[in-house]
């Protein structure tokens, strides 16, 4: 990773108050550009999630039908067919499009304890040597911590590792506990004697196996985040945000909420890169940028559209709720002194801006886009320095100031 790049990371995330901070950003929820991502991720484990459990209960169905009288057939098969529904319960639900804030925390733990339950069957049907030197169904725990890896959140790889340790260890400390395995591995020499080194082992490498699924997100977060970033401002770029608009617009008709989009342009900008410099613009454009960001909601999207143009998707925002928010973002921009370059002392700048919601302006992508583009063509048109969006006009509050120096 470059400097430039460690810049823009910086810049979407700042340090904060030192340990605790990145302690925060390290444990919070996984931002909106991961969490659809993350929600197909969810359903591609759903769809093999069903699969496999399917699979596994051919087993003690057959052993259930060869002899329907013995315990431990009954136990496992009920155990399976358990799982099965459960795992055809979360299909549904996330095939629906939904995702609650603990259906991945769910998942993760049935996907380890689904391994754990099978493990337990081993032990309660008197196979317990099978229970704690499985060669086949342990290493299903390392699929169930890989998965996690789909869901984009690096608390989730951490709760599956700390899942699969405390479910193996009490698992062995129960079978070590009704049986002497030392006498039983003298009967079933295909699974080897019982040795509490190689399940501190198993441990260790449970460990180890969640401690990378962690690292791989937040890499994959850091790459995902550069790829979809504007390199000057620090914001997300235009092709992101076309993409993000697409699933926003979505999510807001499927749930029928309101989703607003807003268009954003500086006023005056190439007099003020004609006086000051681009050097200046640049300073301009990431001093906007940050107070933009600093005053919008995380679930709120913002991106550089191209050039001094900026734009907004805010999800469930109506558009009287979108003109207050845009009113208070136009009047801290227009207060807000730019430290220029080269010490040529400080200016300011002022904005317009353009609010189009849906499904009044339109159900399309496209519809929203040239209607908020519309309403900033007539805010400038009528003056700059105004927000306009339905049925809402701001009569301008104060003289344009773009170009003068404030000191």
């Amino acid at each position: 990773m470059t400097a430039g790049d460690r810049n823009i990371l910086h810049a979407i995330e700042p340090a904060g108050d030192g340990l605790a901070g990145r302690w925060r950003r390290f444990w919070r929820e996984p931002d909106p550009v991961l969490a659809d991502a993350g929600s197909r991720g969810e359903l591609l484990v759903a769809q093999v999630r069903v699969a496999v459990t399917a699979l596994l209960l051919l087993v003690p169905g057959a052993n259930l039908w060869l002899a329907p009288r013995l315990f431990e057939n009954r136990v496992g098969f009920a155990v399976t067919l358990a799982a099965f529904a459960l795992a055809v319960g979360v299909w549904l639900l996330v095939r629906t499009g939904r995702r609650p804030a603990w259906l991945g925390t769910l998942c993760t733990a049935f996907d380890v304890s689904l391994v754990s339950t099978a493990l337990l069957i081993y032990v309660l049907t008197h196979q317990p040597l099978v229970a704690t030197n499985s060669r086949v169904v342990f290493e299903a725990y390392f699929l169930a911590i890989a998965v996690t890896c789909l869901r984009y959140d690096v608390r989730l790889c951490l709760l599956a590792g700390i899942l699969a340790v405390a479910q193996y260890l009490s698992v062995v400390v129960l079978a070590t506990g009704l049986y002497d395995l030392d006498d039983l591995a003298d009967g079933i020499v295909r699974y080897g004697r019982f040795e509490w080194s190689s399940v501190i082992s198993r441990l260790i490498l449970l460990g180890i196996a969640s401690l990378l699924s962690a690292v791989i997100v937040l890499r994959v977060r850091a790459l995902r985040r550069l790829s979809a970033t504007d390199r000057m401002t620090g914001l997300f770029n235009r092709g992101h945000f076309d993409e993000r608009l697409e699933a926003e617009l979505s999510r807001a008709q499927r749930l029928q909420q309101p989703l607003s989009v807003v268009m954003l342009d500086v006023d005056r900008f190439k007099e003020f890169n004609d006086r000051y410099g681009h050097a200046a613009g640049d300073v301009g454009l990431r001093t906007i940028a940050e107070r933009i960001r600093g005053m919008t909601r995380r679930s709120d999207l913002v991106a550089r559209y191209g050039g001094e143009e900026f734009v907004f998707v805010m999800p469930d925002t109506g558009a009287d709720v979108a003109f207050d928010k845009l009113e208070q973002i136009r009047q801290a921009i227009e207060a807000l002194d730019i430290t220029l370059p080269r010490g040529q002392g400080t200016a300011r700048l002022t904005v317009s801006a353009g609010i189009a919601t849906s499904p009044a302006d339109g159900a399309a992508a496209d519809e929203l886009l040239d209607e908020a583009d519309a309403r900033l063509f007539r805010a400038k048109a009528a003056g700059r320095n105004r927000v306009e969006a339905r049925r809402l006009v701001t009569p301008r509050r104060t003289p344009e100031r773009g170009l003068g120096l404030a000191g």
